[in-house]
């Protein structure tokens, strides 16, 4: 049975590839707002089957109840669409991670990009870790291979790293065993910012602009960004060790150390266990 459906089109120049996906790797937001974006305004092309896909008892659809009337259901989606930037096709395949099937639905999608001669693979995620709000947000990067990497985005972290997995990796080691050039970027968010962090956003749109040599706006973004940084300044100036703990962290940053393994894995694991019945599951590492 097929993942998905596609109206495929036939007129693609330079297509690329532009995934993120919600989750545990898409802390704040971060990744799936940038992506949208990089779609905003584009075609749907593909709707991917959530009655295989998902688990409706861990993403229940929202009900929506008029005068004790139901009325609609709003199911989460997973959807491919066709955006076109420049002299580029950016196609964005974005929404929610999905539950079941991950192994299927990367021979599909590695089978689509061959079809539709995709050039390049990059996926978007962010990752709680011990960094301030008043610094650059820091950009992490995974390769196929070196030299994919754009502006001085390094990879990492350095070490080992060991997490339980998320389905965009499993797509992005399926995509890169094809021999389809992939990359991934990374932001590492504040583990004290609770919500969407456009901040993150940005710099992760920035990352896709520079690589994919396009030139998307930021549109709302910028404009949540800056909120956002009065909201966060506020609080720490109104909390003596909130303060003490964001200079530790700017000290941190400014010294410009790549995390390793082990401290990242500790932010990755205190995310889970706070944040899992948002994402839909127990919140704990197997």
């Amino acid at each position: 049975m097929a993942l998905y459906t596609l109206d495929e089109p036939d007129d693609l120049h330079d297509p690329v590839m532009l995934v993120a996906l919600d989750g545990w790797v898409d802390a704040g937001s971060a990744a799936t707002a940038a992506a949208g974006r990089v779609s905003d305004g584009g075609t749907l092309i593909g709707r991917f089957d959530g009655d295989i896909l998902f688990d409706y008892r861990a993403r229940r659809p929202a009900l929506e109840i008029r005068d004790g009337r139901p009325r609609n259901l709003n199911w989460s989606e997973l959807t491919l669409r066709r955006a076109r930037h420049g002299e580029r096709d950016v196609l964005v395949l974005s929404g929610a991670e999905p539950d079941f099937r991950w192994r299927q639905l990367s021979t599909e999608l590695v089978a689509l990009a061959r079809r539709l001669k995709i050039s390049q693979w990059v996926s978007l995620g962010a990752i709680p870790a011990a960094v301030p709000h008043t610094r650059p947000v820091p950009i992490l990067g995974t390769t196929s291979k070196p030299g994919l990497l754009k502006g001085d985005v390094q990879p990492g972290p350095t070490g080992t790293l060991r997490v339980p997995a998320a389905c965009i990796s499993v797509l992005d080691i399926a995509v890169s065993k094809a021999g389809i050039p992939s990359v991934g970027y990374f932001a590492q968010i504040p583990h004290y910012v609770n919500g969407a962090y456009a901040t993150a956003s940005l710099a992760l749109l920035e990352a896709v602009n520079r690589h994919f040599e396009i030139e998307v706006p930021p549109g709302p973004l910028a404009n949540q960004a800056l909120v956002l940084r009065r909201q966060l300044d506020a609080a720490a100036a109104a909390d003596e060790n909130t303060r003490s703990y964001v200079e530790r962290l700017e000290v941190m940053a400014d010294e410009a150390r790549l995390p390793e393994g082990d401290d990242l894995i500790a932010d990755i694991e205190r995310f889970l266990r706070e944040r899992g019945n948002e994402l839909g599951g127990s919140g704990r590492p197997n």
